[in-house]
């Protein structure tokens, strides 16, 4: 994949390297949400449709952008991709 976009990726992983338990995340950290606040708002963010199902609504203030490989998926709030490249091109 060729992007001119600078990318960051946040990622979080318990020690049982879970992600996730039952479409929630298995701890709560505030200060962990609030550093990814800070580091998306404003700006295009990319997601699973997974994640994007956890959420349960669009996050304010950024483009919501989820990978799906359901073509007809329509999500308000969001623009569907079917891969992580055409998601890349997007927010550029």
């Amino acid at each position: 994949m060729k992007t001119h976009l600078p990318l960051s990726l946040i990622a979080a992983l318990g020690e049982n390297r879970v992600i996730g338990v039952d479409n929630s995340m298995p701890w709560h950290l505030p200060g962990d949400f609030k550093y990814f606040k800070a580091t998306t708002l404003g700006k295009p963010i990319i997601m699973g449709r997974k994640t994007w199902d956890s959420l349960g609504r669009p996050l304010p203030g950024r483009l919501n952008l989820v990978v799906s490989r359901q073509t007809d998926l329509q999500l308000e709030g969001a623009e569907v991709f079917p891969s992580l490249d055409a998601a890349v091109v997007r927010a550029e």
